[in-house]
Formats: structure tokens, sequence, C-alpha cells
């Protein structure tokens, strides 16, 4: 390794991906050089970036290349930084560079969730680190919160908003009273959203991250196709102004609890949370991550979820303690050792159809009264929610009803009518099955949208 002013020393690193994270980070390890110097003692050096494009104009140009080789028969590379995203290339890549005794780092959630096991196992064989901090909460520290500081506790359970681009769209609609069409173009346009934004908005972002969150807190590797998730397509205007009405915000929340006989509950759903939650102010593209433990109560972080400069910082942090011992630091920046993810023995979530919820749902229905009718005989306790005629103007003033007799509903421009109810706690199995029960019983119903009822507030 290369020696650098007064006395430190340099560890070299590669990056694998220059794009809007792999800039990102080469922007770190140049403007922050001596600020890294002074808290880690020692420099970073960036020798290789690897792309299939070309950036003439990049500060990073001179060291630009296309042949993974080059990174992986340098010996003065320590530490590579995968920034790629997708699975194929990224995961071949990372396996090579572990198998030649390099430190990986990661910011690539996709990567983590499907071979987390596999690429640890491998890190593990060849006496090296494999870190993954920036791939759940961008700029926000979450990971090594949990596998490091809360450490001491028995997590009880991790409640989040993990997704910068499908909570800067529900802002937008509830303070704009856009529809979900206009607003997820808004987004895009803006660069908020990606041109398929299909893994955000359907949830799959927010899924991954979930599934490695809670693989830290629960110490076993958690399949995230095993996690029951929905996304915020089906949410309308009417339906945040509901949530307003009952006092909540809408959210599309993650959540993961681990029962008293060791199963592990966890899903992703659009949730109507008590305003009162310290997740209901998280607005924009911001994450809000709520970590409860048997010792800590209840632990929040909060932050910038993705973005360059976010996961910049989140990733070159993994690199010094990635590259900590390998410079000789005088401190250890938490370089412990991998953590122990068994593929054989990954856990899945429990049985959704299991999990007890309270429902807010939005159907349409040809035959109103029909429908009502069959509701009540299928859910007794159901409250018919009086209709929103101005997405802006919140609820008509009237009481919900408790009873066929007393319900009103909307009629829309198709000529079905719109009707909204809540139900106050059932198994997840079990609405499904009446609801189903009763869409079936008047041709040409059909559910419009669901919600959960999440308590979210603090523990005391």
């Amino acid at each position: 390794m290369a020696e650098i002013s007064k006395g430190g020393r340099s560890v070299g690193v590669a990056i694998m991906g220059y794009g809007v994270v792999g800039k990102g980070v080469a922007h770190a390890i140049r403007s922050n050089r001596a600020q890294i110097m002074k808290r880690a003692g020692f420099a970073i050096e960036l020798l290789h970036v690897l792309d299939i494009l070309d950036f003439p104009d990049s500060p990073d140009a001179a060291i630009m290349t296309r042949d993974i080789d080059d990174i992986l028969n340098d010996g003065d590379v320590r530490v590579v930084v995968e920034t790629m995203g997708g699975i194929k290339a990224a995961y071949a890549f990372s396996q090579q560079a572990l198998a030649r005794q390099k430190h990986v780092v990661t910011s690539n959630k996709e990567l983590v969730a499907e071979y987390g096991p596999e690429l640890l196992a491998l890190a593990d064989k060849n006496g090296v680190s494999y870190r993954f901090d920036a791939s759940v909460g961008g700029g926000i520290p979450a990971i090594v919160p949990l596998r490091e500081c809360l450490a001491a506790n028995n997590m009880r359970e991790i409640t989040g908003i993990l997704n910068g681009t499908t909570n800067y769209m529900l802002t937008y609609m509830r303070t704009q009273g856009a529809r979900f069409a206009e607003t997820l173009k808004m987004a895009q346009e803006e660069g908020y959203a990606e041109k398929d934004p299909t893994a955000d908005i359907e949830g799959a972002d927010a899924c991954r991250k979930l599934a490695i969150l809670s693989s830290i807190a629960w110490d076993a590797f958690l399949d995230w196709k095993s996690i029951h998730t929905e996304g915020i397509a089906n949410v309308a205007p009417e339906d945040i102004d509901r949530a307003a009405d009952f006092g909540c915000a809408l959210k599309l929340i993650a959540r993961a609890c681990r029962r008293e006989d060791g199963a592990i509950e966890a899903c992703v759903l659009p949730a109507m949370i008590d305003k009162r939650s310290p997740l209901a102010c998280v607005d924009g593209v911001n994450n809000g991550i709520l970590a409860s433990g048997d010792l800590t109560g209840d632990v929040m972080l909060f932050g910038r979820g993705a973005g360059m400069l976010p996961t910049g910082s989140a990733v070159v942090s993994d690199v010094i303690k990635a590259a900590g011992n390998d410079a000789g630091a005088a401190v250890c920046l938490g370089a412990g050792a991998n953590p122990k993810w068994d593929r054989g023995a990954a856990s899945v979530a429990a049985d959704f159809s299991n999990y007890v919820h309270g429902f807010y749902a939005r159907v349409e229905t040809p035959d109103p009264d029909a429908y009502i009718n069959r509701l009540f005989r299928e859910f007794p306790e159901a409250r018919i929610l009086p209709p929103i005629y101005d997405s802006r103007g919140g609820a008509a003033a009237v009481a919900a009803a408790t009873s066929a007799a007393d319900a009103a509903t909307k009629t829309n421009a198709d000529g079905k009518s719109s009707c909204a109810f809540t139900i106050p706690l059932a198994t997840e199995g079990e609405f499904s099955e009446k609801l189903g029960r009763v869409n079936d019983s008047v041709k040409g119903s059909a559910t419009c949208f669901v919600a959960r009822f999440f308590d979210t507030r603090n523990s005391e």
C-alpha cells in the first residue's frame, strides 16, 4: 500500500458500476479525503472504476475500465464496491472479488436479499468482509444500530417506511389532492421514480429491505419471497382523506415482528397509522425505521433513504469498516464478523392468513343495497363510511352507518356505486374469504383498495 503524508497509510478501492450511487461513492472519497484520514487513520485511494459506458468528462475518466480483471488482478485493491444494481453480473463479480480475498461492499438490496447467505459464506471462507449497510435506508444508519448498538436486546418488532418513491407519491397525493397516475408521471419527470417503477410501487423494494432488516434483527436469513406484499397503485385521494378523518396517515408500511413461538410475521402493506406515531410525520422521499427492543423500547431512525450522496456516504462508511484492519487503523470501526445466514436454515414469514388486523376497504358495486345487506351478513361489526364527493373537501359530516338501512353510497361515472367500510378486527384469511363471498354475491362487484390499521405509536 502506498504511503501518504504524515505517516498515514492508504487502502486501494475499486468501484463496479458508475451510476448514481457509484458516482456518489467516488465523490465522497474525493471530497472528504481529509475527514476520512482524520477519523479512520488511513486514506482511501480510488484505483479503478468499472462500467460498460464511457465517461470522458468524469473526474474519474483516467481510471475507468470495462474489464473486471483489471480489478481482480490488482493486488493493491483491497475493497471492491458493488453499485451495479441487478443480480446476475453483480453476483458473479462479487463472488470473484471475494474469492480473490478482497472485501466487498454493496448498496444492492436485490442482491443481498437473494444471495446474501452465499456471499457471506464465501466472505467467511476467504477471511474478508461482505458489508451491505447501504442496502437499506440509504444514508440512514440502519443495519449497524440493529446489529451492534442494539445487540443486547431481544428485538420485538421492526416497522418502517422503507421506500422513498412511494412515500413521496403518497405525500404529494395528500397535499395536492392528486390521483395516482398523474402523481406517478410527475414523480418520474422530477426524478423521484424510475422509468420502470414496478419494484417501488408494488412494494418489492420495501419487501427486500424488510427481509434484510429482519435477517439482521433475528440472526436468521428471512426469504423475502415469503413476505406478503402489496403496493400503492390502487390508492385514491378519497382513501387518503378518510385516513385523515380517522386521525391517521396512509403510508406504505413494512412490518416484521417475532411471535412468542419464534415465528416471524412480516408484511408490506398500505396502512393507516395513528398520527401520533413517529412514522406518521415521515414525508417526501424520507425513510423512517422504528425498531423495538425489550431493553430500549422504541428506537427511531430517520433520514433520506436514497440518493447519490446519502447512499454514497453509507457505502464509504462500510469501506472504512471493512478496510480498518488492513490499513492498521488505530480504532477498528465496527469491522466485526460477517452475519451468519445459513441458506439451509432460512426462515420464511409466518402464514399471512393468520395475521390479525383492522381493515379499511373501498369497493365498487352495481347494486349497493344488495351488496351492503350481504356485507352485514358476513361482517355484522362492519361500519359503512359516508361518501366523499370532493377529494379536497374531506368526508361529509355524517356518522358511519352500522346497518344497511342507514348506509349511503356514491354513484360513479360508470354507473357503479362506491362504498367504503371498516372492519374492527379479523384474520387476513377470514377477511379475504368473507369479502370474496360478498363480491361474488353481487355480480360486477369488485374490491378497489384495502388498507390495514397499524398501531405504531411509541411503546411505553
